[in-house]
């Protein structure tokens, strides 16, 4: 895939070094995250550090985090796995490629899948769902949040693509 030319691109390793299977064997100390997830974005393979959401089919923070600049992070969203309503679409994705975020991993569901696969932003989620969420501005930001058999922790590294989701406690030397 073609290099997007934003600021995040000369922090993370390069999209073509992300291979998990590699990334697997090269360091084994790195923990995968049981395989639940379905690649909706327009970027196959992703990483950076990793930035959290905790809610509950509520995306108000979300849409808060998605609003600040990326810097080539990842943003990791406990929606507590809920598959009854969607909790990033089109428009925050497209927000979240504009401010520099590498990709988002959500713990439950997004829509409008065909707009995301267009969008320059790595999106990994439990399904697709049309219904949209409810706003109470409910949730925390930056705590460590356990899903898919891993706690994902501010600050650890995450790395992803289409064989699966890896997490590692720092930034790995990838060649």
């Amino acid at each position: 895939m073609a290099s997007s030319g934003l600021p995040h691109q000369a922090r993370s390793p390069a999209v073509s070094q992300i291979v998990t299977p590699d990334i697997c064997d090269a360091h084994p100390e790195v923990r995968a995250l049981d395989p639940l997830f379905i690649n909706f974005g327009g970027r196959e393979a992703f990483c950076g550090p990793i930035r959290t959401v905790k809610c509950f089919e509520d995306n108000s923070l979300v849409k808060q985090a998605v609003a600040e600049p990326g810097e080539g992070a990842v943003l990791v969203v406990d929606g507590g796995g809920s598959q009854r309503c969607a909790m990033l679409g089109d428009m925050l994705a497209e927000q979240a490629a504009g401010n520099g975020w590498s990709g988002v991993i959500l713990y439950g569901c997004v829509r409008d899948v065909d707009v995301l696969a267009e969008i320059d932003l790595g999106v990994q989620a439990l399904g697709a769902h049309p219904r949209r969420n409810e706003k109470h501005g409910e949730g925390r930001r930056d705590v460590p949040v356990t899903f898919a058999g891993v706690t994902l922790t501010p600050g650890q590294w995450l790395y992803a693509d289409n064989n699966g989701i890896l997490v590692a406690d720092e930034r790995l030397p990838l060649d």
